[in-house]
């Protein structure tokens, strides 16, 4: 799986004007499963997402984790994660997982979340979504999670 972790002040997602996710302070993870992904491909993603120390300490240093400071998580789907253009100025998107698995992986992310860890928030899978964001930092990471 491909994720990109942002640390976030505040951030929500949006469809057709309505906010479907909203998180505080935490993390911002945008998703996309690979078709080599399975269950425990998601399950190791979301173990790092909630062990990722990259929250500030009392001396302003990344030595804290999500769970540490209680923030939020907001989960949301992004196939363009898997993005290849190096044939050219067109992206191909041949990289991420066909639609059912990737849903499918999804949602085990956010139950997976949801399991362990509170608030969690997401989007919606395959929906046209307006993510907003005040990355705090900013911090963004991208983080890559192989079988």
């Amino acid at each position: 799986m491909i994720a990109l972790v942002q640390r976030v002040a505040q951030a929500h997602v949006e469809i057709a004007g309505t906010t479907v996710g909203a998180i505080g302070t935490g993390l911002l993870v945008l998703v996309c499963a690979e078709p080599a992904d399975d269950d425990a491909t998601a399950d190791k993603l979301v173990a790092k997402l909630l062990k990722l120390r990259i929250f500030g300490d009392a001396a302003g240093k990344m030595n804290l984790s999500l769970v540490d400071v209680g923030g939020g998580l907001l989960v949301v789907s992004q196939f363009t994660l898997a993005a290849d253009v190096s044939g050219g100025n067109r992206p191909s998107f041949t990289g991420a997982a066909p639609p059912e698995l990737g849903r499918r992986l999804y949602e085990r992310v956010v139950s997976s979340a949801r399991a362990q860890h509170a608030p969690v928030a997401c989007g919606e899978f395959g929906a046209s979504m307006q993510v907003h964001l005040v990355n705090d930092g900013p911090v963004t990471i991208p983080i890559a999670i192989r079988n």
